[in-house]
């Protein structure tokens, strides 16, 4: 079990999720306490041989947000670089990010210019700090031109990479060029740019310089760009310098479900049970924690039944206002631990809950799983000469959850935003319980780029591989009014069509995978398999048309 740990939290609480009684145990000793000689230990390499095995290491607690510390700069030998120019603010790539390593801001023009100069004159070269600090901001219509309408003073919005956090993965640059901005581009670390100093050395000040400033005021905030979650100062719940693969896709819808709760109910409220599985593992790679919440990891089949707990200690304790969110995927919630999440749905207990749906068990090798795809190559359904690939349809947790009636359910996918913040807010407000199934590209289980995250969710949406649908009891008694198809494309229509008129089916989607690539011949032409996984898709998307009453 692995825990967080923030003083204030379990102050109020008077108990945590692992119910530690600060009688006993003194949690803001133990966190400073933590973040120096143990994270200290760590980065010296030299924790094996000087920290004593004590209680706390043997319950495996961890202080809160410790991966903040964390160094991958040496990961990459390329990093993102920003045209300020070209950016618009649209903020999709804040909210890519898998790492928490772009931070946008958006300050008045005026204290802008001051906070610049004074941060400048701090430096050993304090007309290149200007300089570099300057080159991150620009004019923009949303923050600068939208509130001066209002009688605001205008803001300048600025975008910075957290050289330390940041993987290389350049999902950021490709999500910037589908919104057709091209603002970031990669570029390589330098140990001399023209200047004199290093590529790293830059951007390390820059990010000194961005953590000096003040959070981007409520009034350039705008409520209807969802995104502009990411603008809030209680938005960054996952810190960065987690353990996840380059580009996970599961990393960026944990940072969003998260952003999407703290912004709007406060830092303090909320409380993870993490199952076990791929979020679990690399949010804890002792001693480092990307959490700044607290959560504990749970078995592998019983993650909501232990938030329901959780639920029952909070609800005495007077705590109904906190949101209890239980984490977890394939395995975790469509296979050996679907009759715990089944419970906790019929139970309308006001526990939430956030399926990761990789379509594999990514954390022990990417074994097929009943969320996989027919056809699908994975570990235990290989392609041989018998069987090609997994034979079984993909189990539809979403028309399942849906089935139980009184609860909030939602498909979503990190590439449609507002479509996932809006969910997110929807189901914390609903009082009872509430399932978002989240759609995230594992880069080495489906055979994609690191870049390809949001990419490859936009095109899973968009073939009917994976529909976006909203199920709100909220809305009316007929099961048509409370299932909503908003988000998808052509929503009357069998399948949509690609920018040059062409059908875009499954089997288009599966040719821009590699764990389909089998299923291709030489001249391109697709298995019988295949075939038979593109009917299942039609199948699953015509189904979700009548019941949303469209067809």
């Amino acid at each position: 079990m692995t825990e967080t740990l923030t003083a204030a939290d379990i102050q109020k609480l008077g108990a945590g999720p692992g119910l530690i009684s600060p009688q006993r145990f003194d949690v803001q000793a133990y966190i400073e306490d933590f973040n120096t000689s143990v994270i200290d230990a760590y980065r010296r390499g030299v924790a094996d041989v000087e920290l004593p095995a004590d209680e706390n290491v043997g319950r495996s607690l961890m202080g809160p947000a410790t991966a903040r510390t964390r160094d991958f700069s040496n990961l990459s030998p390329l990093i993102p670089a920003l045209a300020a120019e070209k950016c618009v603010g649209c903020m999709a790539c804040v909210s890519a990010c898998p790492d928490s390593a772009i931070m946008a801001t958006a300050q008045p023009k005026g204290s802008l210019a001051k906070a610049i100069e004074s941060f400048a004159a701090s430096q050993p070269n304090p007309k290149l700090a200007e300089t570099t600090a300057r080159s991150h901001f620009v004019h923009t219509a949303k923050y600068g031109d939208v509130p001066a309408k209002k009688g605001i003073e205008g803001a300048d919005f600025g975008l910075f990479i957290d050289p330390a956090h940041c993987k290389g993965c350049a999902e950021c640059v490709d999500v910037c060029v589908v919104q057709g901005h091209d603002a970031l581009s990669m570029t390589e670390k330098l140990d001399s740019e023209t200047s004199g100093e290093g590529t790293l050395d830059r951007y390390g000040r820059d990010m000194a310089f961005y953590k000096s400033l003040p959070p981007t005021p409520v009034e350039y905030r705008n409520e209807k760009a969802l995104a502009d979650l990411m603008l809030g100062e209680s938005a960054f719940g996952f810190v960065g310098g987690g353990g996840s693969c380059s580009g996970c896709g599961e990393a960026t819808v944990v940072r969003m479900v998260m952003a999407a709760t703290l912004q709007v109910y406060g830092p303090q409220s909320m409380g993870i049970v993490a199952e076990t599985g791929c979020n679990s593992v690399f949010s804890s790679t002792y001693p480092y924690n990307p959490f700044t919440v607290p959560w504990t990891n749970s078995l592998f089949e019983n993650g909501p039944a232990d938030a329901m707990g959780i639920r029952l200690r909070w609800d005495q304790a007077g705590h109904q206002d906190r949101r209890i969110w239980a984490f977890g995927g394939d395995g975790a919630m469509y296979d050996i631990g679907f009759q715990s999440l089944s419970r906790l749905v019929a139970s309308g207990m006001d526990v939430k809950v956030l399926v990761l749906d990789t379509g594999a068990y990514s954390n022990t090798g990417g074994q097929a799983s009943t969320a996989s795809f027919t056809s699908q190559v994975a570990k235990l359904a290989a392609y041989g000469k018998v069987e090609h690939g997994k034979q079984e349809k993909r189990k539809e947790l979403g028309r399942i959850l849906v089935a139980h009636g009184d609860a909030y359910i939602a498909q979503v996918a990190a590439s449609n935003l507002n479509h996932l913040y809006k969910a997110v807010m929807e189901a914390n407000s609903y009082p009872g319980a509430a399932v978002i199934i989240a759609y995230t590209p594992c880069m080495p289980e489906h055979g994609i780029a690191d870049d390809a995250a949001s990419r490859q969710a936009k095109l899973a949406v968009d073939s009917r591989a994976f529909p976006l649908f909203t199920y709100d009891p909220r809305r009316g008694t007929k099961l048509s009014e409370r299932l909503s198809l908003q988000g998808n494309p052509a929503v009357k229509e069998d399948w949509t069509k690609s920018p040059d008129g062409t059908t875009f089916d499954f089997i288009s989607f599966a040719r821009t995978e590699g764990r389909f690539g089998q299923h291709f011949d030489k001249e391109g032409n697709a298995s019988v398999e295949l075939q038979h996984s593109q009917e299942d898709r039609l199948q699953n998307w015509q189904t979700l048309q009548e019941m949303a009453g469209i067809i």
